[in-house]
């Protein structure tokens, strides 16, 4: 039997004439809400109304009014509406906001068009590769189609940039080094006369803006794709989706969904389900030269810090390793750690220190029975790829968002 559970629904009473920054009240609350996901809402127009004026407000034929009453209405989970609260409030101005509890059964459609980015960074195939790299860390995302006039040629991925373009350093690093060190890359005659087209992959796979979430979630996990663009069904550029979008949308679906048959069953799933444990570790002790040997080895980049019984001391990620090393002002031995971390270029450098110089304490955890919703909601929340998955404080393993992925898909 399905289970109404409990809610909260937020109606704010406006004016259809009111404007917050030059466009209408109502529409800027909608955005809001979306953007900060909220499960909906319904704006619905009154044809008679008045306020505190006293002036009454009516849609009869022979007294249009150009300030009807508008009632926005958002039903959420009472977490949710508590946390959105202030921001209505500090939106309206004049007018009215009422909270009231009640039970919901969501039934929730999960589509595309609803979680992807509808402004898109996008390049011409022309475009010259620096260009592309200034606007893909400006714009802090790790994908951006490449059109040919209307059409899309292709799409160049942060893989790309790694394989195809030798770029020295992932994306995600690239905020740890020296602005000389950063832009040394683009100053070089070959990675400078390159262009969008000679580096992307085509043809880019694409989602139409009519596919499921349950549905580009499969794609995601079978294809191991991160991002892929949404189209229109006469192939025009609608926005682009990641993997993270859909993991989010799945997590705030299971927060609010009264029944679970819409979403995918690997949503019922535990993090034991998802566990990877090969993961490399290392104790408080271990030389620095050692824990970039087993950075370099392991697609997971980090290095788990391990006291007696394995108890978690701590983490060492490549970027606290990169991290350390700037700051101490060593060019020479920052570019021959950024070649060792991206391209495993041989011999590795000496580094001195042991990891209980660069390694962070504050090590983010699930426990292995962490419902994978959970886990979805803390890596989408703190924007990290992996979490560490302890018992009574000893490492497990650890879950990143492929395996999520894969474990959602049943795969």
């Amino acid at each position: 039997m399905i289970r109404p559970i409990d809610v909260k629904i937020l109606r704010i009473f406006v004016g259809e004439a009111v404007r917050l920054k030059g466009r209408p009240l109502y529409e800027a609350i909608v955005e809001e809400a979306r953007q900060r996901g909220m499960a909906g809402a319904s704006v619905c127009r009154g044809f008679m109304g008045f306020g505190a004026g006293n002036l009454l407000h009516t849609a009869k034929i022979l007294r249009l009014a150009e300030d009807l009453p508008v009632i926005v209405e958002i039903v959420d989970t009472p977490q949710r509406i508590d946390s959105f609260l202030p921001v209505a409030d500090a939106m309206v101005e004049e007018g009215s906001i009422v909270v009231q509890e009640g039970q919901a059964i969501f039934h929730l459609p999960l589509r595309i068009r609803d979680v992807m980015t509808e402004n898109v960074a996008t390049v011409d195939v022309r475009t010259p590769l620096p260009s592309v790299v200034d606007l893909l860390l400006r714009r802090e995302v790790k994908a951006v189609p490449v059109m040919e006039g209307r059409r899309i040629a292709g799409i160049i991925t942060g893989g790309d940039l790694l394989s195809r373009a030798r770029m020295p350093l992932r994306l995600d690093m690239q905020g740890q080094l020296p602005f000389e060190e950063r832009t040394a890359q683009s100053s070089t005659p070959e990675f400078a006369r390159m262009t969008a087209q000679e580096i992307m992959t085509t043809p880019a796979r694409t989602l139409n803006i009519k596919t499921t979430v349950i549905d580009a979630l499969k794609i995601m996990a079978g294809k191991n794709i991160k991002r892929l663009p949404v189209t229109a069904d006469d192939g025009t550029l609608l926005g682009i989706v990641s993997r993270t979008d859909v993991l989010a949308a799945i997590a705030r679906a299971s927060a609010v969904a009264g029944h679970l048959e819409i979403l995918p069953p690997g949503v019922r799933s535990t993090a034991r389900d998802a566990l990877f444990t090969n993961v490399p570790t290392a104790g408080p002790d271990t030389p620095l030269a050692d824990i970039l040997e087993k950075l370099v080895l392991s697609p997971l980049r980090r290095v788990v810090i391990i006291g007696e019984d394995r108890k978690i001391l701590g983490l060492v990620h490549d970027w606290d390793l990169l991290r350390s090393f700037v700051q101490k002002e060593s060019p020479t031995l920052v570019s021959r750690l950024v070649r060792a971390l991206t391209q495993n270029e041989k011999p590795l450098p000496v580094l001195e220190g042991t990891a209980r110089d660069v390694m962070t304490t504050e090590v983010i955890t699930a426990h292995p029975d962490t419902p994978l919703a959970d886990v979805i909601s803390t890596l989408v929340e703190k924007k990290i790829k992996r979490i560490v998955v302890a018992e009574d404080g000893r490492l497990l393993g650890i879950v990143d968002r492929d395996a999520v992925l894969k474990a959602l898909a049943g795969q």
